[in-house]
Formats: C-alpha cells, structure tokens, sequence
C-alpha cells in the first residue's frame, strides 16, 4: 500500500483510470477529463458543462450509433445524437450535485485501496508498482485528476445503484406478471380469403379525397430522388499489354526496403532525473553531469542503475518496456525521432524531469529481390492498372461534368449503361445507391436547393466509380393527394373489402356470444384447431396473436371469437379455453429470472424520475 500511495503522489500519478468501475452509460467517466475549458455550453445550477466536454460525449455517442449503422454516416440523426449528448451531461452534472449533498464520497485512502486489490495490477498475489507504471505511462493525467474522477465516478454509480439495485417491488404484481406469462389459450382459427370480395368493392374519387382529408398525416414520405446513374468498374475498361520494366523493379524493391526498415521501432532508453525532491536547476544540472560520464565512458545502463529514477526502467539498463509517442510529451518525442543509433541526447525537460534518451535501432533483414522479384513483378502491373483506370476515369469525368450528361460515358464503354431509379431514399437497400458516398451526392444541400447536374466521379467502396445526376428531388413531409392516391385507394378497398367479408360471417360472430360452441351457426367456417399458446411462445403471426390475447375467458362450452385482418385475408380467431397455471409453473430459475427482469425495469424507471425530478427543480439556463 505505501509503494501504491508514493505512485500517486508522485510523477505517476497523470493517468486515466477505468479498468475495474462499470457504470451506467450516464455516469460514464470520459466526460470530466476535458481538460476545464472556459466556452461553457450550459449553465446546471451554476456548474458549466464545458464544449470540449459536449464535443468529446458527442463523439462518443456517434461512434456508438456508427457502429449499429455498419459506419453509413448518412444513415445518423446528427441533431438528436447533440441532443442525447446534451441531457445526458446535463443530468450527470445535477446527480453529482446530489451526491456531493448526500456526502456520498470516498477517501483517498479508500482510492488506493481499491486499485491496490485490482487483479490488473497484480502480480504473485500482491500489488505490482511495474504493472501499475507501465499502465500509467500509456495515458495521461494530472494526480489529482485521478483520485477526483474515481471519487465521482464511484458517487455517481453508488447513487445510480441505490435505485437500479434496490426498487421496490410488489409480490403481487411479480404474480400477476407470471399468471400472464404462463396463461395458455386454446386458439382455433378459421381464414376467409378476401380476394373474391373485390370484385365487388369500388372507390370513388369524392372518397379517396376525403379519406385523404381525414387521414393526411398518415401519408408521409421520407426524403427521396428521382435519379439517372452510371457505373464503371474495372473490368470495364479495355485490357492492355504492359510489363514491368527493370527500373521499375528496382524502385519498388527500394520502397518495399524502405517500408521494412521504418515499420520496426526502435528500442527506446532514458534515465529519468525528477524534479520531486530537488528544484529546476538542480535537476538540471545533475543530467547535465550524468550525459558528462556517458561520454566520458560509463555505459548507458551503469548510468541508469545508478541515477534514473524511473523504478521500472533503471534495472533494465533504462528500456522503456513499450514506448509510444505521446508518454512524454513532444520534446521527448522529437529527440526519439532525431537520434541516430547510438547516440544519446542531451538533457530533455519535460514535465516529469529531465531525461537523457538513447535509441537503438534493431537490425532488420529484409529479403533478396530476386525473393520479392515475382511478387513485385504482380505489383507493379497492378499499380499499372489502377492508373491506366484512374487516367480513363479522369477523362470521364471531364467529359461527364463539360456536357452535364451521362451518356458520353455509355459512348466511350459499350459495356456499361445509364440506369434510373425512382424513390431512393436514405435507408434504401441497394448494393449501390446504399453506398454512402453515392448517397452524399444524392441528398446534399446542393440538391435540396435546386442542382439538377451531373456529379463529378464518385468513388465507392467496392473500388468501382459512378456518376449520378438528380432528376427530382422530393422533400420530406406529407404526401400530396396525387402522391398518396394509390396508397389511400388500397386501404379503402382493404377497408371495404373486410368489412364486407366480416359482415357477411357477423351472423355467426354474434352467435358466439350468446350459444354454446355446438349450437353456433358457423356457416362456411372452417375452423382449424391451432393448439395451446402462451403470449412467449411467438409462434402465431402478431395480429393473430393480439387478437387471441385480447378476448375475455370464454364460459365452459363457449368460444370467445373475434377477428383479425391480414394481406388478402381475414382470419376469425377463437378461443375454447384459458389455463390459469400456477406461477410454481416456472422453475425457481424462471422465477428468479422474471424477478431480476422486473427489478431492472422498476429500477431504472424510478432512476430515470429521479433524474427528471432533479432537473425539474434545477437552474439550467
């Protein structure tokens, strides 16, 4: 524990700690390391939610709905992502008010305590000082940073807890959920095919005005186009004879030997002289003598056994176990970047102290060209492709974008031509047009605003190259009558024809309520019986199910009987029987399971009042 508390008080305390807290999305932890900037986005009862803090969370959320999108950026809602990003910080900020009012706070002591017992950070059963500064030195933060984040975060996630951990739940409304979950009904259904109905069923033009009047917000439309496209791959253009030429061999065995070379690190060494128990200058001056005896002879690694004060390193003649740009800081940076092999630098002062660097570049052994020769061979006339390609679409382009027309690209390649498509929108699934890159130039500002003219070449991901040019562009909103006249003429002729059909079996529905099953007419009814059910089960189309679930217990002998409307189909659902089963139905695994479940739901919702509680009663300006 002593060795733990040194750490933090020392140059190793700038770190971000979050390997053994999990809290909920709200209380997540990045958000209060933005550094204090000054431009305040929101005022919470006088604290500021900085704008670094809301770009760092905003960036964060959208990376998270990137990845649900499969990284079709065109497909997020920008405006409801800075929104979420917005509450989200604003609600954090009241509920760590609210903890700081209810004393919910740990010590320092209690700090070290827990990293100390992380498993992450040790080693033979005991806290690993090595384990720890190695996970230090690859993120950055001030000391007190540290023990303030983890001191919030853990108030955040002990006040969360308390409601998410501990709700208050009936054990009557558990029964009653379980009674629901393992009710099963006797389903027996009957189908009456509407297509013969339509025959019969007219729509005037006076209704589907009218239907349009009464329902018009039902007709909406998402933004779409009217659009002419054209596509070119490779394959498309004319193969030619080429070979790859000696000198070229040669200059991409120079590249391919360069690449060897800079892909393997150097072996990066310091010794480290702090400014933690002496000032500036002397620690200065301390460097400056040991880089003297380095090279009047001592060895690096005698020098750094004797002075380094990284405890991690000096043992190992100074190498840093896993260097990365970015530990030290810039200036250290730069000296890695400008030694030669061998050479060891100057004094180098960044916030830790002063270092003295020595890098060591391994020997690499890269393969003979004529070992390479064929794969080279391969790859210069592929790059010989890709230009003779990237050359043809180029002139294109220039084509395309000076006549404002596809067509001269179907003039200059037979293999290709211009295709249409109406009505695409944002969320369209098309092995091209849901290419994000095409959709960029299909719904930009430009287009909005009236562009109607060929776009420039547009790269997709497959490698192959388009041109696409806007015919019409339809907004987003309500559709017009012409615009939704097949969509209103369908449903009046579903409304009509279902109606019809339940009119003609109401006879029998009606008798279902008042006789028993035997004595009921059912006509051309042909039931079928489908079997017990339980709501879980999803085994029944959904309406059919809704429409089996809704109907009340039938009386013994009885049918409760209803109806449900499918594509071309109207289908009498009846139910003979309700099986109340008891909840010891459930295994105590079930039991326990439906109970977490509840609790979690119980839990979040009382969270979530209490968040809005606090936020009604909060000064946010």
């Amino acid at each position: 524990m002593e060795s733990f508390r040194k750490v933090i008080k020392g140059w190793l305390g700038k770190v971000l700690l979050v390997l053994f807290l999990t809290p909920l999305a709200l209380v997540g932890i990045e958000g209060y390391f933005s550094g204090g900037s000054k431009d305040s986005v929101k005022s919470v009862n006088g604290t500021d939610i900085s704008e670094k803090e809301l770009e760092s969370l905003t960036k964060t959320f959208k990376q998270q709905y990137l990845a649900y999108a499969n990284s079709d950026e065109t497909l997020l809602n920008q405006s409801f992502i800075d929104q979420k990003a917005m509450d989200t910080l604003v609600a954090r900020t009241l509920l760590l008010q609210q903890a700081e009012k209810l004393g919910i706070s740990l010590s320092d002591q209690q700090i070290a305590q827990m990293i100390s017992q992380q498993p992450s950070f040790q080693q033979d059963g005991k806290f690993s000082d090595a384990l720890f500064e190695n996970y230090l030195k690859s993120v950055g933060m001030t000391n007190r940073a540290l023990v303030e984040s983890l001191r919030k975060d853990h108030a955040l996630k002990m006040l969360s807890t308390t409601f998410t951990d501990y709700p208050l739940v009936s054990t009557i409304d558990i029964a009653q959920i379980a009674n629901l979950q393992t009710e099963q009904r006797h389903i027996h259904i009957a189908s009456v095919n509407l297509e013969s109905y339509k025959k019969n069923v007219k729509v005037s033009e006076a209704e589907i005005a009218a239907y349009y009047e009464k329902h018009k917000t039902a007709f909406k439309q998402p933004t779409s186009v009217d659009v002419d496209y054209v596509v070119v791959k490779p394959t498309d253009i004319p193969a030619q004879t080429a070979q790859a030429t000696d000198a070229e061999l040669q200059e991409a065995y120079q590249s391919f030997v360069a690449e060897q070379k800079k892909s393997v690190k150097p072996q990066v060494k310091h010794i480290l002289i702090t400014t933690d128990n002496r000032d500036d200058a002397a620690a200065k001056k301390l460097a400056t003598e040991v880089a003297a005896k380095i090279k009047a002879g001592t060895t690096f690694a005698q020098a750094a056994a004797q002075y380094s004060e990284d405890t991690e390193s000096k043992a190992k003649g100074g190498v840093l176990a896993a260097y990365e740009a970015g530990v030290f800081g810039t200036a250290f940076d730069s000296a890695v970047n400008a030694l030669q092999s061998g050479q060891v630098s100057a004094p180098i002062k960044t916030e830790y102290g002063y270092h003295l660097i020595e890098t060591n570049a391994p020997a690499v052994k890269v393969p003979s060209f004529e070992a390479e020769k064929a794969r080279l061979t391969e790859q210069v006339l592929a790059a010989k492709k890709a230009n003779v390609f990237s050359d043809t679409v180029n002139s294109l382009n220039d084509m395309v974008v000076g006549s404002d027309s596809l067509d001269v690209v179907v003039q200059e390649l037979k293999t290709v031509r211009v295709q249409t498509a109406k009505g695409v929108t944002l969320s369209t699934q098309d092995e091209l047009l849901s290419d994000p890159a095409l959709k960029v130039k299909l719904f930009n500002d430009d287009v909005k605003n009236g562009d109607r003219n060929a776009s420039s070449s547009i790269q997709l991901k497959n490698g192959d190259v388009a041109w696409v040019k806007v015919r019409n562009y339809h907004a987003a909103g309500e559709q017009t009558l012409a615009e939704a006249k097949a969509k209103v003429k369908a449903k009046l002729i579903e409304e009509k024809v279902f109606n019809a059909a339940k009119a003609n079996i109401q006879n029998t529905l009606n008798e279902f309520k008042t006789k028993p099953t035997s004595a009921v007419n059912k006509g051309q009814l042909n039931f079928t019986d489908a079997g017990l059910f339980t709501r879980a089960d999803g085994l029944l189309k959904r309406d059919v199910q809704r429409a089996a679930f809704s109907v009340k217990t039938p009386a013994a002998g009885h049918w409760s009987a209803t109806t449900a409307l499918l594509p071309n189909e109207l289908v009498v659902v009846a139910v003979s029987e309700v099986k109340k089963n008891p909840a010891s139905v459930l295994s105590a695994e079930q039991r326990a399971e439906l109970l977490k479940l509840y609790q979690q739901l119980r839990g979040q919702q009382e969270f979530e009042d209490y968040t809005r509680y606090l936020k009604a009663h909060a000064k946010i300006k």
